[in-house]
């Protein structure tokens, strides 16, 4: 994340306590790195411990206070575990970011039943879990913020995604059915949706396909981890309290 944009995070999340799913790279060491800038107690989650610790130092570098915790974000008793563990032993829980996903892309007639299987646990199945172990702890604080981090690809799908899509589009409907469960408590729960962004799987791209892309958006560029991080934090913040069952796209208006 960029020393520079860290001014324009200007949330106070200061005392707060955080988990951020698929926290070791991309979008969601981003979204790791913003929220312990803003203040927020990190607890960075993903199966590769080695990656986790460069997000846990990046934030500590800063000032900022953050742990990591490897974890198989499908398993529900270690789900339950690790937020149980987290509320004991640091107070609360006070935000839950929903990032965790997976890639399996391929047209349907080749689609096997295992790249089905995993796209949906890693990406829906752990967002229902983490928001139920989560939520147990923020409804009885009557207090909370669960960004759930979805995708255009949710909204408009794509060829090739039928899976991911799938997946997506699901956490935008667990999104706006619990936000009506829990906004009676204070918590609300919204989702992010980004669209085209700089990241390691772009890059993969290749510069043909990338320029395409650029054409689809009105910006005419790809985001930044750093603009999706934004707004989770913004989300997160208590300005955001009155915001809840919304899907907030970070796609340089290509869906309009």
């Amino acid at each position: 994340m960029s020393d520079s944009f860290l001014p324009g995070l200007v949330a106070d999340l200061s005392g707060q306590v955080a988990i951020v799913t698929g926290a070791s790279r991309g979008l969601g060491k981003a979204m790791a790195e913003a929220l312990g800038a803003s203040g927020a107690r990190v607890a960075c989650v993903a199966r590769n411990a080695d990656k986790l610790s460069e997000t846990v130092e990046a934030i500590r570098a800063r000032g900022g206070q953050a742990e990591a915790f490897s974890c198989d974000v499908t398993d529900r008793v270690k789900t339950d575990e690790l937020v149980d563990r987290i509320a004991d032993e640091w107070g609360k829980v006070d935000i839950l970011v929903n990032n965790a996903g997976i890639t399996r892309d391929t047209l349907l007639p080749r689609m096997s039943d295992d790249e089905w299987d995993d796209v949906l646990n890693t990406n829906l199945r752990s967002a229902f879990l983490w928001c139920r172990a989560a939520a147990r702890h923020m409804m009885r604080a009557r207090y909370g913020r669960i960004i759930n981090i979805t995708s255009v690809s949710g909204l408009m799908g794509n060829p090739g995604q039928t899976n991911y899509s799938a997946s997506k589009a699901g956490l935008i409907g667990l999104t706006r059915s619990l936000s009506r469960e829990l906004a009676g408590r204070k918590v609300t729960i919204n989702a992010v949706a980004p669209g085209f962004i700089e990241s390691d799987m772009t890059a993969t791209l290749g510069p043909a396909i990338v320029d395409e892309a650029k054409k689809r958006i009105p910006a005419k560029r790809l985001g930044s981890p750093v603009e999706v991080a934004a707004a989770v934090v913004f989300l997160a913040s208590p300005a955001a309290a009155y915001i809840t069952g919304h899907v907030l796209t970070v796609d340089g208006g290509m869906t309009g």
